[in-house]
């Protein structure tokens, strides 16, 4: 018996389906820095229109975490996918390397005293320290395959940089925005230091409310006021009480005296307290200004006063004001004269001066505070009160509001909120609702306080009067000044120079402040140090981070621009969300749920976790757990499938030569590249609106759906049993190969290092799949392809069941030993009855007979097909035995083997 196997065009590719990632991945990351991947992009992109993508950057200190590669991954995505869309999209890296995190750390390893007396040696350690970060977390992000420019990022304490800062801070000085005051600022108590509301956190806390007495008299009646308040250790510096104007007031009496409170919370100030009033008169809150209240434990009075941010939500409808710790109390003190008084240190320690409570922390406070006023007779109740409260996002601590001189940029002494607002509106927002969050917080929030007193950062270098703090008449060029030297030697220059060769005349009355910049005003003036002065342009096109930028680089960015130079530093804004595991919950170390990039990398490779990235809508939170990422492995695997299939069967085709435009393509060839022309345009749309999970979709659908449920599965015929050069088979063979390129671009994007890969595999000598671009995917097609095509997509589907069934019940082991009979309408029949002949090799029959129907119903008959199967195609034909010497196999494969071959028109 005669073994034909050596006669089938076998598939055959060194292309491994076993991945391997964690494994080959690095010796692709090796070629990519051989090859110099990155400036040989920029070098073929030379004159293309720009597409620029901003990176923010993430903090110089400790490993990656998920939530940093979700970030990385996400823009490399963006800038990969321009690229190939004919783009120049460079991608310039940065890091934030001041502040205190970093000192921090220096102080752990070294301890404090090492540095008492040389704050510049400090600066040093901060220096090294912070350069170790960038290089520990540059290599995990390069080990995600994102390609950037590495050997050039941007560093918050670059010397260029650092003076970009300074000379940033000059230009918005000369704005006006920038004042000196004394006002509350959230206060870390562990840092000794002014926080920016970037770095304030909320958390619930269970407090001591109380309700206190401040005893006055009103319409010749002895009365009692009634605040109620949670921060205890705030009454020391009351002064004043404040009431909404509009407020319906009641004075209720008892058994103990005649009380003041809202009428609206009548009935929960007796809940709460536990005691009954009757309501023996009403007023307006107007009625009360002016006022004159005792202080519950100190010997003097203080006003009744009216301010906006009184409300009956909520304690009693009477506020105690006390201006030197709290935004509104400041604003209300201001607007009413008053002092504003802060008893309390950087440390946190009442003023020793203090009555009653000097040297106490206030931490330790409230005990003795309400000891004293429940000794005056002034406590009508207490209780356990849960509500949200600021906290240090470095120390988890909970914050005070304490009134410090600080150096301020205006929201709205210059209109800066009013344009910031107006620039808003003109930036999209992905996603949407990320407008609405943004002009909220913007309208919101106060003042910026931009001075800190710390020492590893860039310094404040303002010359100003000893005596009324106001700023030297020439700041601009002592400012400028200061920028060369740091420029020449970093802010340690700055620090060591002798001060008084800065301006050329004397400076006895004047001293400079020794204050340090936020650093979110460090990476807030990235749209000039790195947007202008390298990349050249004014404004991005897009600024992608997570969604809690909204209240830190996306605002901080957003007020330095506008102040600056009037716009917006970004055309488009998009976040994501933040990783959660798969019931939701935050990645905590305590409830052992944290997965970290490394360890995903390490065991699956860093496409699986760049597949899990692109899959899942960013736009919300993300899930991530084992079984997630076992999942995404699945996934892939089937993508890599399709690769290898396609890859397998053309690894003959360059070696014909074959000029595409002379091929006459059959018409289920032309079929699927009209689909793959039509998932080109959706990935790219996909691509082009952010939407990666959709481009996933796309692609595992088509790879699912078109090709392996149905193209994919009709071509092996063709593929393996025509003979190797003809137009059947080369026809086909062109077709793979397109779909391939089409599909392997599509992926780049996201598996960058799978398609890397498979492009090594038919790419003969070209560098890299990263320096190509979309291809063009017309072809000449027939008139009907469309028709015809989605005729028989549509009826594949509908006789695969019948067969299906066929099988199920042993009628049939395998569709090859079916005859198909179909009947279908008049117009379905026109379109197909030219085609008969082939339609088995469609449907996977041995033999299609089609009939037309009387009416518009398809019906499919299956039965067992008589005739003998063909050794060699498995088919079972008519022919089959009729060949003196080949009786085994039938008329076709004879052809195909010793003759000139089939011809086919349809599939």
């Amino acid at each position: 018996m005669t073994d034909y196997k050596d006669t089938l065009n076998l598939p055959s590719t060194k292309f491994p389906m076993k991945a391997n990632l964690p494994n080959r991945e690095p010796e692709i990351m090796k070629y990519w820095d051989q090859i110099d991947l990155y400036n040989e992009i920029r070098e073929k992109s030379k004159g293309l229109e720009k597409f620029i993508l901003h990176d923010g950057p993430p903090y110089a200190n400790g490993d990656i975490h998920i939530g940093h590669a979700v970030n990385k991954v996400l823009k490399d995505i963006v800038v990969k996918s321009k690229t190939i869309s004919g783009l120049d999209s460079p991608f310039i890296p940065g890091w934030d390397c001041h502040g205190l995190p970093i000192e921090l750390m220096v102080e752990k390893k070294y301890g404090k005293s090492k540095f008492k007396d040389n704050k510049n040696a400090f600066r040093k350690a901060c220096r090294e320290f912070a350069q170790k970060q960038v290089d520990k977390q540059k290599k995990d992000f390069i080990r995600l395959g994102v390609n950037a420019d590495w050997n050039n990022p941007y560093l918050s304490m670059d010397s260029q940089f650092e003076a970009s800062t300074i000379e940033s801070l000059a230009k918005i000085i000369e704005n006006n925005h920038v004042y000196y005051g004394s006002k509350p600022v959230h206060w870390c108590l562990e840092s000794e230091s002014a926080l920016a509301e970037a770095e304030v956190e909320y958390q619930d806390i269970t407090s001591n409310s109380i309700y206190v007495i401040f005893e006055s008299k009103f319409d010749n009646k002895n009365i009692k006021i009634i605040i109620w308040t949670t921060t205890p250790w705030t009454l020391p510096a009351n002064r004043a009480l404040a009431i909404g104007q509009d407020i319906e007031y009641v004075l209720a009496e008892n058994e103990n005296g005649v009380y003041l409170f809202a009428e609206n919370l009548h009935k929960d100030i007796e809940t709460e307290i536990g005691k009954t009033f009757k309501v023996i008169g009403r007023c307006k809150g107007k009625d009360l200004i002016g006022l004159k209240a005792k202080h519950p434990f100190y010997e003097f009075n203080v006003p009744v006063i009216s301010a906006n941010h009184v409300t009956t939500e909520s304690g009693t409808g009477i506020v105690h004001i006390a201006p030197g710790h709290g935004q509104e109390d400041y604003i209300a003190g201001v607007n009413n004269k008053l002092e504003i008084y802060n008893p309390v240190d950087g440390k946190g320690f009442f003023h020793e001066s203090l009555q009653y409570f000097g040297g106490l922390n206030v931490r330790q406070s409230n005990k003795p505070i309400i000891e004293k006023i429940k000794n005056n007779n002034c406590l009508l109740g207490i209780k356990e009160y849960q509500h949200s409260y600021p906290h240090c996002w470095r120390f988890k601590t909970p914050l005070i509001f304490r009134a410090t001189p600080q150096w301020f940029i205006s929201m709205d002494g210059n209109n800066l909120r009013e344009s910031v607002n107006e620039a808003i509106k003109n930036v999209e927002w992905v996603p949407e609702w990320g407008h609405e969050r943004i002009s909220n917080m913007i309208e919101n929030r106060p003042d910026w306080c931009i001075s800190r007193q710390r020492f590893w950062g860039v310094p404040i270098p303002l010359l100003v009067h000893k005596e009324n703090k106001q700023i030297h008449p020439k700041t601009a060029e002592i400012l400028h000044e200061a920028a060369k030297i740091v420029r020449a030697g970093n802010v340690e220059a700055w620090f060591e120079h002798n001060k008084s060769s800065v301006l050329k005349e004397s400076l006895d009355d004047y001293e400079f402040i020794t204050d340090t910049l936020d650093v979110w005003f460090d990476s807030g003036i990235t749209h000039i140090s790195v947007l202008e002065e390298r990349e050249g342009v004014d404004q991005a096109d897009l600024y992608l981070e997570g969604s809690d930028q909204h209240r830190g680089w996306f605002q901080s960015s957003l007020l330095t621009s506008l102040a600056i130079k009037g716009k917006a530093p970004y055309k488009k804004v998009l976040t994501h969300g933040f990783v959660v595991d798969s019931s939701g919950q935050k990645m905590s170390k305590s409830l052992g749920n944290v997965i970290s990039p490394q360890s995903v990398i390490k065991d699956k490779g860093s496409d699986i976790l760049r597949l899990w990235v692109a899959t899942t809508d960013y736009t919300k939170e993300m899930n991530i757990s084992k079984e997630i990422i076992d999942r995404t492995s699945e996934s892939y695997r089937r993508i890599r499938n399709t690769l290898k299939f396609l890859l397998s069967n053309i690894n003959d085709l360059k070696a014909k030569n074959h000029d595409p435009s002379k091929i006459k393509f059959t018409l289920l060839d032309q079929w699927i590249l009209l689909e793959t022309e039509k998932l080109q345009k959706k990935i790219i749309n996909n691509y082009n609106k952010y939407k990666f999970h959709q481009v996933v979709q796309e692609i595992q659908n088509f790879c699912t759906v078109q090709l392996g449920g149905y193209y994919l599965d009709i071509i092996k015929d063709r593929l393996y049993t025509t003979k190797s050069d003809s137009d059947a088979r080369v026809s086909c063979q062109l077709t793979c190969e397109r779909i391939l390129k089409t599909l392997n671009l599509a992926i780049s994007p996201i598996l960058s290092f799978t398609a890397e890969e498979v492009y090594k595999h038919y790419s003969d000598d070209k560098k890299s799949i990263f320096l190509e671009q979309w291809q063009d995917m017309s072809i000449k097609k027939d008139d009907n392809v469309s028709k015809v095509g989605d005729l028989l997509f549509e009826l594949r589907n509908e006789i695969s069941k019948e067969l299906e069934l066929s099988r199920n019940s042993g009628e049939i082991k395998s569709s090859l030993d079916s005859e198909i009979t179909l009947t279908i309408d008049s117009d379905k029949y026109k379109l197909l009855k030219d085609y008969e002949d082939e339609l088995k090799f469609i449907f996977i029959s041995s033999k299609c007979n089609i009939k037309q129907s009387k009416d518009n119903n398809v019906s499919v008959e299956v039965s067992v097909c008589s005739y003998e199967k063909c050794d060699r195609c498995w088919h079972h034909n008519e022919t089959v035995g009729s060949i003196k010497e080949h009786k085994s196999i039938c008329k076709r494969c004879f052809s195909n083997i010793f003759e000139n071959g089939e011809i086919r028109r349809l599939g």
